[in-house]
Formats: structure tokens, C-alpha cells, sequence
């Protein structure tokens, strides 16, 4: 029940007005680029029991809530530029693999309209179920390997998607769906870039999942924190790069 309600509160708070997007040029596009970082120790997640299919899917998997690198970089946070109503030509496009039972990628973001796609590369029974807030997304059986489902049609307006396999308990991923092409999520250094945006003042929030451990739910998926959210300010110059840095703690 705890991540059910920090997934609608999430949701609701990521969620823009329904409004539509237009493609134009872009003249002196600039670039908003930086990292996410973590401040102070990072929790340590224990990793994750895995209750069936262990011949394909292993005895644990590690949890992905949270992974810190080398230099404190955080991957997989997710960075949304707000309010660009014109702007590049979206080329996104998200494909969420089911692979020796985890979701490849944990986190992943699209744009309402881009192409978007649930596989499943391993030859066990996957069933992918999508959740925004208390409202059921998608919610597909993939019982054969290399099997694809198009969803691209069921991603109708921005929000974040909280993704389980209802046949494996351990599995969990997150689909961002963003109502311009103008977002990122973070590599395994915990830097992004966002090109081709139009001169001018905007907010750039940064979101990443909870990861503080909370125990199980009554499925047995485990439970952490709220998600994390930070807004701050920029103004893009013509052809220029905007640094915003984010931490983590």
C-alpha cells in the first residue's frame, strides 16, 4: 500500500494538463546537460529473493532501486523538462525486455505517441502489468521467448508507469511517459543530455524511485520509499549549454 500511494501521489505530480505538442524548427537549439549525484551513504539494498522459475531466472537478483557509482553518479534517474509546448521532433522510443527475469531497462521514458513495446526474451511465462497510479495500463501475459506486444496505443497521456511481472514477484521496472520529446535518463555515470531545446527559462525536474527498503506487499513485490523529486531553474541562451546538476541523498 505504501508504493501503491507514493505511485499515485508520483503520478499526479508528474502529470502535465493535456495539452498538445507541435513540432517546428528549432533555430539556435542549446542544451541542458549535467549528473545526478548521491550525497552522504547510500543504503544497502539486500538483494532479491526469486520464488520461481529458477532454472532460468537464478536464486536472487540484485536490486536496482538504487545503484551508486564510482564517482557517486546515479543512473537511472529520469530528467523532464516542463511546459515545452514547441519544439524537435520526438525519436524516442522504449522497449521493455523481460531478460533472464528483470526488466532491461529498470527505468526507461518515452514521449505520449512514441513507438513503445513489452518483450519477453526468456522462454518462462512473463506477465507484464502497468500501473498508473490505481489504474491498470497494460497488463499483458508474454508466455513465449522473443514474444512482443505493442503498447504504444495505451500510453495516452504523461504520468509514471510502475511496472511488476505478476508471475515473478522480484521483477519491477518504471516507464516515464513525458508530453515532449525534451527528457533523459541517466547512464551509468549518472549524466544526461537534452538537446535541441528552444531558448528560454524553464523548470527541469528530476525524478528517481524510492529506495529506502520498506519490506514486501501482500504479493510478495518489494516495497521502498516515496520517489524522489527535485525542480530547479534554467534559462537555455541560443546555442549554448545549460548545466543543472542534481543530488541524491
Amino acid at each position: 500500500m505504501l508504493r501503491l500511494l507514493a505511485a499515485i501521489v508520483t503520478a499526479v505530480a508528474l502529470t502535465a494538463p493535456a495539452t498538445a505538442y507541435e513540432v517546428v524548427t528549432v533555430p539556435g537549439g542549446g542544451v541542458v546537460a549535467g549528473l545526478v549525484r548521491f550525497a552522504g551513504t547510500p543504503p544497502r539494498l539486500p538483494p532479491l529473493a526469486v520464488g520461481k522459475d529458477r532454472e532460468v531466472c537464478g536464486d536472487q537478483k540484485d536490486a536496482e532501486a538504487l545503484v551508486v557509482g564510482p564517482d557517486r553518479g546515479v543512473p537511472g534517474s529520469v530528467i523532464l523538462m516542463q511546459g515545452v509546448a514547441r519544439g524537435k521532433k520526438s525519436a524516442g522510443e522504449a522497449v521493455l525486455d523481460q531478460r533472464r527475469c528483470v526488466f532491461v531497462s529498470h527505468v526507461a521514458a518515452v514521449m505520449t505517441g512514441d513507438k513503445a513495446r513489452v518483450k519477453s526474451s526468456d522462454a518462462v511465462l512473463h506477465h507484464a502489468h502497468g500501473w498508473l497510479g490505481t489504474s491498470t495500463v497494460f497488463n499483458l501475459a508474454l508466455p513465449s521467448r522473443d514474444q512482443v506486444i505493442d503498447i504504444t496505443r495505451r500510453l495516452t497521456k504523461p504520468g509514471v508507469i510502475r511496472i511488476v511481472c505478476d508471475a515473478h514477484a522480484h521483477m519491477s521496472a518504471w516507464l516515464i511517459v513525458h508530453d515532449s520529446p525534451y527528457y533523459a535518463v541517466t547512464d551509468e555515470r549518472g549524466a544526461y543530455r537534452i538537446d535541441g531545446v528552444p531558448p528560454g527559462a524553464y523548470r527541469v525536474t528530476m525524478w528517481h524511485e524510492g529506495y529506502r527498503p520498506r519490506g514486501l506487499d501482500r504479493d510478495g513485490h518489494p516495497l521502498y520509499d516515496s520517489p524522489r523529486t527535485r525542480t530547479h531553474t534554467v534559462t537555455v541562451a541560443p546555442g549554448a549549454t545549460a548545466t543543472v546538476d542534481f543530488e541524491l541523498r
